[in-house]
């Protein structure tokens, strides 16, 4: 018997996460200049990094000698959400989160429910622990939330819900969230994924955080991968109750979030100018991309986040054309979508070179 025989039946029957084709690898293999690449796969923010988070960072280099002290950016995410500072947990990304809260709270024997269409993270990090995968049909691409409570079984512990959806944009009124909430059994995790939430117009946000008080079994999940522009050094959080943020903690790696990490997301949070123009940009980008979609006459799945996924006669085949003319997107056939293309938001000149690549490849 070979040695990777001995390894859990689960986990040799997970298919690895497959990320957004790098530059440098598109570079590699189609011989194309790394300067004349567009990027538009993984929903990273164009304008990069906040420029406070950069200095806080190049700040930080003098420390590295040292363990992180993550004191500083749990008190700070506590004042912003507004809630103590044992109901923080941080992570080495968002999925880092994700991941622990499947560690505490499933395990051979028992299951987790999520929709088709949503975040592949969530059957990784299931299956990861040797849980079953419950996958409830998609409604319009998106959740449904009454799909999902009649698939919740008495051995379901956790409900994987993102809001907005990816990789499909979808965005679920916060109202039927409570409902929902207030309509499950108690003893069942919720995980909600907010990775996109500062996309949201301000008038459709809610402060979901403050509804733990009332669902002890809510995890309200967040990054600063997205609009604050620093997917690279891989840092997100959670808010929790107090009693699920203490298990979360006791699985966690004590030093999960590197001091570069800490110091970067403890500048950001102050960088208030950066998010609103981050933000304008996005929406900016977005009519830009949807307009142009629409001249194409290809439809796509309106989205409340940085990215837009539409729809094309044969996704493999358009990706393979825009990758030729140095054009990278994302494609979602592994999501149960073969015929559509998940497009990330970018500056305005890469959203142009985008949209005449895509008029080329159809």
């Amino acid at each position: 018997m070979s040695i990777t025989e001995q390894a859990l039946s689960y986990i040799r029957g997970i298919s690895p996460y497959v990320p957004g084709k790098p530059i440098t690898q598109l570079a590699r293999e189609m011989g194309i200049p790394v300067e004349q690449i567009v990027k538009l796969a993984s929903n990273e923010n164009p304008l990069g990094m906040s420029p406070k988070a950069r200095a806080a960072v190049e700040a930080a280099i003098s420390g590295l000698e040292r363990y992180p002290d993550q004191f500083e950016l749990i008190a700070k995410l506590a004042e912003r959400l507004g809630v103590a500072q044992n109901q923080i947990v941080i992570g080495n990304g968002s999925n880092d989160v994700l991941d622990l809260a499947a560690r505490v709270f499933l395990a051979p024997g028992r299951s987790s429910v999520f929709s088709q269409h949503a975040f592949a993270v969530y059957p990784l990090a299931t299956l990861s622990t040797g849980a079953e995968c419950i996958a409830a049909p998609a409604r319009h691409y998106g959740h449904d939330l009454a799909a999902m409570k009649a698939a919740i079984r008495p051995d379901t512990r956790l409900v994987w819900i993102a809001n907005p959806n990816n990789p499909t944009g979808n965005f679920l009124p916060y109202a039927d969230i409570r409902a929902f909430m207030q309509s499950i059994p108690a003893d069942v995790a919720v995980v909600l994924d907010e990775a996109y939430n500062e996309y949201l117009p301000p008038a459709e946000r809610v402060d979901t955080v403050a509804w733990i008080k009332e669902f002890p079994n809510l995890i309200v999940t967040r990054t600063f991968s997205k609009i604050y522009g620093m997917a690279g050094l891989r840092v997100g959080f959670a808010a929790a109750s107090p009693e699920v943020a203490d298990l979360l903690n006791r699985v966690r790696q004590p030093f999960n979030v590197n001091n570069l990490a800490i110091a970067a997301a403890c500048a950001a949070l102050d960088d208030h100018l950066f998010v609103a123009e981050s933000y304008e940009l996005n929406r900016r980008g977005m009519e830009q991309i949807v307009a142009g979609l629409k001249r194409l006459g290809l439809e796509h799945i309106p989205s409340h986040g940085n990215f837009v996924t539409f729809a094309v006669n044969d996704g493999a085949a358009v990706n393979q054309k825009l990758l030729k003319q140095g054009v990278i997107v994302r494609p979602i056939g592994g999501y149960g979508l073969p015929n559509h293309l998940r497009v990330t938001i970018g500056l305005e000149t890469e959203n142009a070179r985008f949209l005449a690549a895509l008029e080329k490849s159809l």
